[in-house]
């Protein structure tokens, strides 16, 4: 008898647990124990079962002695399996059980749980169990120990792809023999194996012979609309998963790490990153019906704030959107966002207004009865172009929106005819790409407006096709005051390729100086004397102005 290597498996009922217990008595080199704290979870809590009194009078009970003198008794094999259900981590239990030892955590949708438990037992949100597995996850991540986390669709869908990660997760070496077993009783079963164990006795692996899940039953929606956030909340957790729809990728970096915990403003609450989520019934996803403002904060303040509110109440009332939050009321949004970030500083926000969630799918307006969904999504974000040595642009086939078919100064998501000009660019390696209007002058870049200078005349395109961008009216009445002629006409792309300087405008990039256009380098091909002398003039100006944020200090 030597001392053992305990591996915790650690689930919530119907998880395949029983099934993943099966696959590690398969080895050659471990012991199983199923459930060992199940006497003293019916102990403690006096919960009924109908085999209460058979597991009291057949297992022991004492917390202490199955953790010390069960769990990690000696034994012959390296290993020693206990499957437990998360429910039965009780207060009082030995530090040992969460200190010592391999963990890893089993999960499983609960749309799949729920249809399949009320055989012995009702469910509810205790008896799933999925907010102790998230109490276990955090008490095992405060020890140093974060455990590993699997999915039992994993497992049904590619077995020993998912063994063998989670045997590389656990440091053992994987085993064939964890693929099979026979079917039938085992004698490693608890003695409550006839009243929950029927299905998975006459398993011999863990491949589903159903392609298609079951009708989930409407009684349990309230249900599990209270589980699916633990789950989400581990499924995050994952090391590896297998989408049904598409291939997996692996976890991309962030432009600005920091960014990973940001809190988004959603409706009418804050939430993590990944829980900001709208409804797929609104209108955004259903047909890109929302309007939004680009807003960059500097030193305390958001600069710009009435002028971007402005833009944003005319472009929800042409496109007669009710139901509407007040200003005030967006304000108040932004500001807590803000603050709840603390950022106060270098910092962009994306605040979008949708027409709102609808009572069901479809085109008309007549279907949103629940008001506009309000987003405020605030980054860690410096000027996206570089403004030092400059960007490079090229012209893209695709035409910018005329207002016979889509007004641009509605400031709307519907944002295709940008992205497939921005495509363009991207194939072209460039920062972005110019579009021109219906006879082919300059109208904007596919993100920014557009500036040129030639021999000491500051000119800019008409805002027929083009966003009358806030950044671009700001730079005209910097240009005026700086004493440089300022002229606004239809100007041809040679116009531009013959240009002294060029730069663009925007709230996300400020003032970008153009070096090349379509192969041609402007000017001296590098930032010109105007291009940097309104640069610094605008950055006073933003140092300068601004709506202050409410509790910040300097």
């Amino acid at each position: 008898m030597a001392e053992v290597e305990v591996i915790h498996s650690w689930s919530a009922p119907r998880s395949l647990s029983t099934s993943l217990m099966y696959s590690f008595a398969q080895r050659d080199d471990i012991d199983v124990l199923d459930e060992p704290l199940y006497a003293n979870f019916l102990q403690v809590t006096g919960a009924k079962r109908p085999y209460r009194e058979e597991v009291l009078s057949n297992m022991e009970s004492d917390g202490e002695k199955v953790v010390n003198e069960i769990i990690y008794a000696p034994g012959n094999k390296k290993y020693r399996f206990c499957k437990h259900m998360s429910k039965q981590l009780l207060p009082g239990l030995p530090d040992d059980l969460m200190k010592k030892g391999k963990h890893f955590i089993l999960i499983r949708n609960p749309m799949d749980v729920l249809s399949s438990f009320d055989k012995v037992v009702p469910p509810t949100f205790l008896e799933i169990g999925l907010a102790a597995l998230v109490t276990i996850y955090s008490e095992l991540c405060d020890l140093g120990n974060p455990p590993a986390v699997i999915d039992a669709g994993d497992l049904q869908r590619d077995p020993e792809d998912a063994l063998r990660g989670l045997c590389q997760d656990l440091n053992i070496p994987f085993q064939p023999a964890m693929l099979k077993w026979n079917a039938g009783p085992k004698n490693i079963d608890g003695v409550w194996a006839p009243w929950w164990y029927e299905s998975v006795h006459k398993s011999t692996g863990f491949k589903t012979e159903h392609r298609y899940p079951k009708t989930f039953p409407s009684s349990l929606y309230d249900l599990l609309e209270q589980c699916l956030p633990f789950y989400n909340f581990l499924k995050r957790r994952l090391k590896r998963s297998y989408p049904l729809l598409s291939s997996p990728l692996p976890p991309p970096s962030l432009p600005v790490p920091a960014n990973e915990k940001l809190l988004a403003w959603v409706g009418d609450e804050i939430l993590p990153r990944d829980s900001a989520k709208v409804s797929v019934l609104d209108s955004v996803v259903q047909g890109g019906d929302s309007v939004w403002e680009g807003l960059r904060i500097y030193k305390g303040k958001i600069f710009k704030l009435e002028e971007h509110l402005d833009r944003l109440f005319d472009s929800a009332k042409a496109l007669a959107f009710s139901n509407v939050p007040t200003r005030e009321q967006v304000k108040e949004a932004i500001f807590t966002t803000l603050i709840r970030n603390g950022m106060f500083d270098n910092s962009h926000i994306r605040l979008s207004l949708t027409r709102g969630k609808k009572v069901t799918s479809g085109m008309s307006p007549a279907f949103n009865l629940y008001g506009c969904t309000l987003i405020v999504l605030a980054e860690w974000k410096p000027p996206v172009y570089d403004n030092t040595k400059g960007v490079v642009l090229v012209t893209a086939t695709t035409r910018r929106n005329s207002p016979n078919n889509l007004d641009s100064k509605i400031h709307h998501n519907n944002l295709l005819n940008n992205i497939l000009a921005k495509i363009e660019g991207n194939n072209a390696n460039a920062d972005d790409a110019i579009m021109l209007d219906k006879d082919g002058y300059v109208s904007e870049t596919n993100a920014t407006n557009i500036f040129m200078v030639k021999k000491g005349k500051v000119l800019t395109p008409h805002a027929d096709y083009c966003l009358p961008g806030i950044t671009r009216a700001t730079v005209m009445d910097l240009v005026v005051k700086e004493g440089f002629v300022l002229e606004e006409r239809r100007l041809s792309l040679s116009e531009f390729h013959t240009a002294d300087e060029v730069w663009t405008t925007g709230t996300m990039g400020e003032l970008s100086p153009v070096v090349k256009i379509d192969g041609r380098s402007i000017g001296e091909g590098q930032v010109g004397p105007v291009t940097r002398r309104l640069q610094n003039v605008y950055q006073k100006l933003t140092e300068e102005t601004g709506v202050p944020i409410p509790t910040y200090k300097k």
